[in-house]
């Protein structure tokens, strides 16, 4: 999740932050029975990027799982995959801890092999899995980091889409988006947008917005094609 998301935070820094502190609650809370889900999610989202990259760093390192992150080996792409059906849909209950430890801790390309390799396994996809074992916050944050690892900026098109889509705007999602991925990725994203949604992300927002508001995201958007 560190990895995936490096661009996603918008937060500031926390004071006194101790990414070896940090990554030792999120390590316990991993393990708690039942997974302490709150204590994981309140680390995380108050942690700037460049400090939630320090807290992976911290946890590779007590852990030792820095060297399974680096490429992509192929026993423990299939490992990986068997460990997610058996903590799922292969057990009464849901082994929560196995789900984070592995899509916490694998970098984006080798979670898309398990993606592929878990297909091996089971009749549904993986985002189809964490729909039907888990619930609330988690399965939102895990269903992030899968849709993530398995297209960036798919990933962000969907985002930008769903901002805009129904009444009203969500204009705190499309700013940090429009803003944080203009000089980034923003032309696969607009190809990406107009692929899923039939209509280009120019033409949306120029339906959906107004004013000088619109002007600055037209202006970040980089034309219509």
């Amino acid at each position: 999740m560190f990895q995936i998301l490096k661009n996603e935070g918008t937060v500031k820094p926390a004071l006194n932050f101790n990414p070896s502190g940090d990554a030792a609650v999120l390590d316990k809370a991993i393990k708690t029975k039942g997974v302490d889900e709150n204590t994981i999610i309140e680390v995380l989202v108050k942690r700037s990027n460049e400090q939630r990259q320090q807290i992976k760093e911290a946890y590779q390192k007590a852990n030792g799982k820095a060297a399974r992150t680096e490429g992509v080996c192929e026993q423990l792409v299939d490992s990986d995959a068997r460990a997610l059906y058996e903590a799922g849909e292969a057990r009464k209950g849901t082994d929560c801890a196995v789900f984070i430890d592995i899509l916490t801790s694998r970098s984006a390309i080798h979670l898309r092999q398990v993606f592929d390799r878990y297909k091996k396994y089971s009749k549904v996809d993986v985002a189809k899995a964490l729909d039907l074992e888990l619930k609330g916050d988690i399965e939102n944050c895990l269903t992030a980091v899968v849709k993530c690892a398995g297209s960036r900026t798919a990933f962000f098109a969907e985002k930008l889409y769903l901002a805009m889509k129904g009444k009203g705007t969500r204009k705190h999602i499309l700013t940090r988006i429009m803003v944080s991925r203009s000089e980034i990725d923003m032309k696969r994203i607009k190809e990406d947008y107009k692929k899923n949604y039939g209509k280009t992300l120019y033409q949306d927002i120029l339906d959906d917005t107004a004013g000088d508001y619109e002007k600055i995201l037209l202006a970040l958007c980089g034309g219509e094609n």
